[in-house]
């Protein structure tokens, strides 16, 4: 039986399974949709889900049921309804429910008869894709549920007729994905910042990839701040425009704002392509059609406040991992509104041009950022199948929450004096580094293991313009450009030891070892046969 990789969102839920060549399959439901809006809706006694659940907003929002994954595991008086449009959540003796009124008949369902329902769903399109039965299951969840909703949502998931056999991070399973996309990138020592922007909330992570090992050192969550609003600037706009052509107000219905709510997403998702869109809609408000069009500048100063505070939000996930925008060497944006040009070339003007932004509309070859925490799970799942449990809990972990890490770098200094990191900031421990120096034409060496000292040194770009421009128009100059980088100098001496009675240009090999309990040992050995090692031991915790 094949395992999938499922990531379940208040906005949208995907399904990826990895095939046996190695690539992954992003799975289709039944309607076409690789993006499966999680939404349930009741007519009569028949129920739909997906798209044509959503679809059903329009005319039947008070049985139309989404934006209900971040409930889970929570009571009712715990929720805010901030976010909830269609059905809205009933408190049913403590609990979270939802009533559902046909033909005169009140129906209520509880969350997890809601989710359950929708997950059901979910195995269905998965196993018609496959073609065989689905059982386990990599499910990828926010990094701020909290345990309890982790256990519930395991349940809830069970009663569907899923076994998760692993929960796993969302910016952890994008993170895994866009490292699989290139051999031995992995392997590459880098910081990621992993910012996903879902339709009714952003999330973020700061992760640093050490030797193939992946450590959280930071997560940033806004409710309220997503592809939401920016189709609320839309729809505003619109309903400014159409107002104005018809003396008409077309936010005072239900249905009036839910087919400008529709309108809108497909405009959005339009200019993320093209630089012009059409907005076309049939009897807006009180029997008036409204057709009008927008480009793409017009739609960026629209939403220039939610744009903006979702630049803001990077900023502030780099501000609380106590990092400097110069030390992330790529961002990887996740989500719907990662199509969106604008946010990416904004948030790209708040690094310099060696950090790398992965966005469609700056890497063309970049996977897309709605797939990329399904494509993760399923790339986890198919490492874990044929497991069993135990060791999948213990030894199988995709990715390490950890306040165990370097703050600075440990190395030597080279023949010049520079210092030359052994193991890089944020590396987690406990880890083994070795490095291979020579001793020249000396007997001895020395080896000395200092605590690399951060300084960020910047240089003054001239701009190249000739005398006869500069004397015209003094006062037209630009202000010189200033580069900055991220320099390391040699500090703190952590340990020493000595090597005698050498060879000249012999070969030694330098071994920094950190236990679990941050005890540092440095060992030295000639490397020859039969050679004794030197240790030397210092704790520093």
């Amino acid at each position: 039986m094949s395992v999938i990789g499922i990531t379940f969102g208040n906005t949208s839920s995907s399904i990826a399974v990895a095939t046996q060549d190695g690539k992954v399959d992003v799975i289709a439901n039944p309607d076409g949709d690789r993006s499966i809006p999680s939404a349930l809706s009741y007519v009569g006694t028949d129920e739909y889900h997906g798209s044509q659940a959503e679809s059903r907003l329009i005319r039947n929002p008070e049985n139309t049921i989404v934006n209900f994954r971040d409930f889970v595991g929570k009571k009712f008086a715990d929720i805010k309804h901030d976010f909830s449009y269609g059905a809205k959540p009933q408190d049913a003796n403590g609990e979270i429910a939802y009533k559902i009124v046909n033909d005169g008949k009140t129906e209520v369902l509880s969350l997890n008869t809601v989710v359950e329902r929708h997950f059901k769903q979910l195995k269905l399109a998965a196993e018609d894709y496959i073609g065989k039965p689905v059982k386990n299951v990599v499910l990828a969840v926010p990094t701020d549920f909290t345990e309890h909703q982790r256990e519930e949502l395991s349940k809830i998931v069970g009663n569907a007729g899923l076994n998760v056999l692993q929960l796993i991070n969302e910016p952890s399973a994008a993170l895994l994905d866009h490292l699989s996309s290139e051999e031995g990138k992995l392997a590459e020592d880098k910081i990621y910042a992993v910012a996903d922007f879902g339709g009714v909330r952003s999330d973020g992570a700061i992760i640093s990839v050490r030797g193939g090992v992946l450590t959280i050192l930071a997560t940033a969550h806004e409710y309220g701040l997503g592809g939401d609003n920016l189709d609320a600037a839309l729809s505003e706009f619109f309903a400014k425009e159409f107002e104005k052509k018809y003396k008409v107000d077309p936010r005072k219905t239900a249905r009036s704002l839910a087919k400008l709510k529709a309108e809108s997403i497909t405009v959005r998702k339009t200019l993320s392509n093209v630089q012009t869109s059409t907005c076309s809609i049939e009897s807006l408000a009180e029997g008036f059609d409204f057709h009008t069009s927008i480009n793409r500048l017009r739609y960026e100063l629209t939403a220039r406040e939610p744009l903006s505070k979702m630049t803001a939000f990077v900023e502030k996930l780099i501000a609380k991992a106590e990092l400097d925008p110069l030390d992330i060497d790529e961002v990887l944006l996740v989500g719907g509104c990662a199509h969106t040009p604008k946010l990416a070339s904004s948030i790209s003007y708040l690094f310099p041009a060696s950090t790398k932004v992965i966005a469609p509309s700056l890497v063309t070859k970049a996977s897309n950022p709605s797939e990329l925490v399904a494509r993760g799970a399923a790339l986890q799942a198919a490492l874990i199948e044929g497991f069993d449990q135990e060791e999948i809990n213990e030894s199988l972990q995709p990715i390490v929450v950890n306040t165990q890490h370097l703050l600075k770098p440990i190395g030597i200094k080279d023949a010049d004096g520079k210092f030359v990191p052994i193991l890089v900031a944020e590396t987690a421990y406990p880890i083994k580094r070795s490095l291979e120096v020579t001793n020249g034409e000396n007997s001895t060496v020395s080896i000395q293991l200092y605590e690399g000292k951060r300084t960020v040194k910047e240089t003054v770009v001239e701009n190249a313009h000739d005398d006869e421009e500069d004397s015209e128009d003094e006062d037209s100059e630009e202000e010189p450009e200033i580069e900055r980088e991220v320099v390391y100098e040699a500090g703190d001496l952590l340990a020493e030891l000595s090597l005698s009675d050498l060879k000249p240009n012999a070969k030694v090999e330098v071994t920094v070892n950190i236990t679990q309990n941050g005890v540092l040992h440095l060992t030295g050995r000639e490397l020859k046969q039969g050679a004794t090692p030197v240790k030397g031991e210092i704790s520093s915790q």
